[in-house]
């Protein structure tokens, strides 16, 4: 029986009486979720749903040396166990209280476990039951080897055993990374891996053994099973969301199909391999791991910078000389295609308060501007504490007050209403970034959009190399140059090696400012997004015209530039007015104060208007224009 998908459904509509599929997305499934602690009852709410299929939630509190404590729905609420500490559970009512369809709820947390400490910021990741990502299992031991039933749907990749109800139970790891199906790890130690007996996981169960005390008569035990690139997710039900791997050598590219946003990993050689835990929302780039959290201590979390794992488009890139590390890596998400541009976007202007720019989502990308002298901060999530000027041809230079790692916007110093940001969310078929490294020859790299790009912006990182734009609407050999007002220059086959990007990856040629060999890149990509986002073109007509973005709500962004002559990179937003022909605009490649009083873009529900009577340079009769706008 035939199905029928639709591009950024949340299900298959069968039709002719079929049963209809339902897809999974990493989002529904996985959370790394940022608080800070009150000391009383707060609901952490971050989307996934424990009260109906149950799962896991993993904290640490960020600032105090302090242990990883774990509860489950299998369990109970009130049933904590650390993964630093051997030994039997806690039992204790405040800590979490209740499981919830949207996430959990904490209490007062008044036995101090590390839940919801006062003031201190916290970590959790939840991780809910789903076939093909995550099981939880209970069992009591009998004295004898047993086989243990399970729910993954595919074999485990990793399983995590504890003991309950005894003093120094160690936590035993199976991880298909080993060297042999029957070695052993502990989560708690820093110990190599030993051999203890044959896991032998299948897709419905696994074996325990009396030999490391995972058997004991009346022995109460917990299981975590991880799965292995074992598809499940997506429209379609193919895409991996978890991997469960090795590796060994020095900057060793690790390809997993995928940008992970989360990763437990292990020296497993020797005694000295801490169970090391890193994330994208505390400080995990694409040139650094600067945020340490450790598995199996109590301690704080460290912000030393370190480059021995850095996050590519793809996967990562590890550093582990001679030795195997093994890793447990989570798909970045969102993997659903955006409806609402509120999601994703917002124009907001700075405040006082933490964060200063209050987005209401996890912030990726923000652009900060000056509304008095035009300056601006360009800076990511992936790049870090750094951050370019789009009106400047400089590198990007660290500014240490840049802070990411919030869920409702992000920090840059001091900020009122005199700055204004645009801040981006990374989300498919609206707007994804890739980092890489140039190679000086002609090349392509993977990016995550999902669709073609439309409109590409790159920047070298490291060098003085202006800011280069592809735009669908002109050609492949066309070019724009972010931080200039001039038109399109005399063609160039060098920089996008005359090559199209396709909805996986982009083409780079060998010209200096988008490939240069050894150095380093980001590359912006956006497109056509329904009711989200538009990337378009128009064609001047010296008065008035609308704009039609196939919105229903009008546009809350928009930016214009020329591209058959000379002509400013126009930015026009709702937080500073777009109602009024006299509400003020920027322009990204100057350094010039706000105009208030040649606005001349209004919104309108399907789009936005233009008016060349107010300002002529955005619709002068035949002249060709590129946009953006965003819903």
């Amino acid at each position: 029986m035939p199905l029928q998908a639709t591009s950024g459904a949340a299900s298959y509509d069968a039709f002719g009486g079929g049963v209809p599929i339902i897809p999974n997305y990493i989002e529904e499934v996985f959370s790394t979720y940022l608080y800070t602690g009150t000391g009383a009852s707060q609901t952490i709410t971050n989307g996934i749903d424990l009260a109906g299929n149950g799962g896991l939630v993993w904290t640490k509190i960020r600032t105090v040396a302090q242990g990883h404590p774990l509860t489950d729905t299998v369990r109970g609420s009130n049933k904590i166990s650390f993964s630093n500490l051997a030994g039997s559970q806690f039992t204790q009512s405040d800590t979490i209280t209740s499981f919830n369809s949207t996430g959990y709820t904490l209490g007062a947390d008044s036995g101090n476990f590390g839940f919801n400490a006062t003031v201190n910021p916290h970590v959790s990741w939840t991780f809910r039951k789903q076939p093909k990502f995550f099981d939880i299992v209970s069992y009591t031991g009998t004295g004898s080897n047993a086989t243990i039933s399970h729910n993954l749907g595919s074999e485990p990749g990793c399983i995590i055993v504890k003991r309950t109800n005894a003093a120094g139970q160690q936590w035993f790891v199976y991880h298909r990374g080993t060297s042999s199906g029957n070695k052993y790890l502990m989560l708690n130690k820093t110990d190599a891996e030993d051999t203890g007996f044959f896991w032998n996981p299948t897709s419905t169960t696994f074996d325990v053994s009396s030999t490391l005390g995972l058997t004991a008569t009346g022995g109460t035990y917990i299981c975590y099973l991880f799965a292995h690139n074992a598809g499940g997710f997506g429209l379609t039900g193919t895409d991996n969301v978890i991997s469960c791997g090795s590796f060994t050598g020095n900057q060793t590219a690790v390809n997993l199909g995928y940008e992970p946003q989360w990763i437990l990993f292990k020296n497993i050689n020797n005694a000295v391999g801490n169970w090391q835990l890193v994330d994208n929302m505390r400080g995990w780039t694409s040139d650094l791991r600067k945020a340490f959290l450790f598995a199996n201590l109590t301690d704080e979390e460290s912000l030393e910078d370190t480059t021995d794992m850095t996050l590519t488009s793809t996967g990562f890139i590890g550093n582990a000389g001679a030795n195997n590390v093994i890793y447990i890596a989570i798909r970045r998400g969102p993997m659903k295609v955006p409806t609402s541009g509120t999601s994703v976007f917002t124009p907001v202007l700075g405040r006082s308060a933490n964060p200063n720019y209050l987005a209401g989502f996890p912030v990726d990308l923000g652009i900060s501007e000056y509304r008095v002298n035009g300056s601006n901060s360009t800076g990511s999530r992936l790049q870090g504490s750094n951050s370019m000027d789009t009106a400047s041809t400089g590198a990007e230079a660290s500014d240490g007050s840049l802070k990411w790692d919030f869920m409702n916007g992000y920090y840059t110093g001091g900020r009122t209403t005199d700055f204004i940001s645009w801040a981006f969310r990374r989300a498919p078929s609206f707007f994804d970034e890739v980092c890489y490294t140039g190679t000086g020859s002609a090349t392509t790299f993977n990016h995550n959009l999902g669709v073609v790009p439309e409109l590409m912006i790159v920047k070298e990182r490291n060098g003085a190399n202006g800011w280069q734009v592809y735009s669908a609407s002109l050609t492949n050999t066309e070019y724009l140059i972010l931080n200039t007002s001039a038109g399109v220059p005399a063609s160039s086959a060098t920089r996008w090696n005359s090559t199209t990007p396709t909805s996986t990856v982009f083409s780079v040629g060998t010209h200096g400012a988008t490939n240069g060999s050894g150095q380093n890149f980001v590359n912006y990509l956006f497109a056509t997004c329904a009711g989200v986002s538009k990337v378009g073109s128009y064609t001047g007509n010296g008065t008035t015209q609308t704009i039609n973005c196939g919105f229903t709500g009008g546009a809350r962004f928009v930016l214009i530039k020329r591209t058959d002559a000379a002509g400013d990179w126009y930015v026009y937003d709702t937080a500073r007015g777009m109602t009024t022909l006299t509400d003020p605009y920027l322009a990204l490649n100057s350094t010039s104060a706000e105009s208030a009083t040649l606005g001349s873009v209004t919104t309108v529900s399907t789009g936005f208007a233009l008016n060349s009577t107010i300002l002529a340079a955005i619709n002068v009769s035949a002249g060709t224009y590129i946009f953006l706008a965003i819903a």
